[in-house]
């Protein structure tokens, strides 16, 4: 059963939309200014940290993605996830800004895809694919303590969590200074379990 909670709305829509727009703003603006060092130390940081959870310890299939720009670096981490047998699956972005699923076969498996990410070539697996999987990478922007995330704005993650069973390890990949942050909430965004920084793994309380 996908996830059922709808986040409280403390304001009128447009509101919160505009509020998204200027913190996506600030927040995309620090990460531009972020050296290639800086971006390399917080991806082995986050891969080591994950996979050292018990979460992902445990998991036979791992949904995630592959980053781009200054994101938090995921590519050492789904390799090391497919290299230790472990069923990866990465997403492919559908026209209507849906996300299908595909199994990572490796770096020489992915290929540019419309829109410029790199996406994995295998057969698709339906946009349901996401629920089977034991644990759930997303990315964002920046995670409240409540666990609802900030997106780029194109809904394709609040969309895809809303497939996944309640219980499931769910969990937002951020730098240090996205963490804790106060999120404007709208009643289509779905909330995760957890973050992970550089700096650790945060269980976030989840709004029920």
């Amino acid at each position: 059963m996908a996830d059922p909670q709808t986040p409280p709305r403390s304001g009128p829509p447009h509101h919160h939309g505009l509020a998204k727009l200027a913190l996506r703003d600030q927040l995309l603006t620090a990460r531009h200014r972020l050296g290639l060092a800086q971006i390399g130390e917080a991806a082995r940081d986050l891969a080591s940290q994950l996979l050292a959870l018990p979460e992902i310890h445990r998991s036979a299939t791992v949904a995630a993605y592959v980053s781009v720009g200054n994101e938090p670096g995921t590519s050492s981490l789904i390799d090391a996830l497919q290299t230790s047998g472990r069923r990866v699956l990465l997403p492919r972005v559908l026209p209507d800004n849906d996300l299908d699923w595909s199994v990572y076969a490796g770096p020489a498996s992915l290929q540019r895809g419309p829109r410029g990410i790199l996406e994995p070539d295998g057969p698709l697996l339906g946009v349901n694919a996401i629920a089977g999987a034991d644990a759930v990478l997303v990315p964002g922007l920046a995670v409240d303590a409540r666990g609802y995330r900030l997106g780029r704005g194109g809904g394709s993650y609040d969309r895809a969590l809303g497939r996944v069973p309640v219980g499931t390890f769910t969990c937002v990949l951020l730098y240090d200074d996205e963490v804790g942050l106060k999120v404007p909430v709208e009643p289509h965004d779905r909330p995760v379990a957890a973050v992970a920084s550089p700096s650790g793994i945060t269980r976030l309380r989840r709004t029920l």
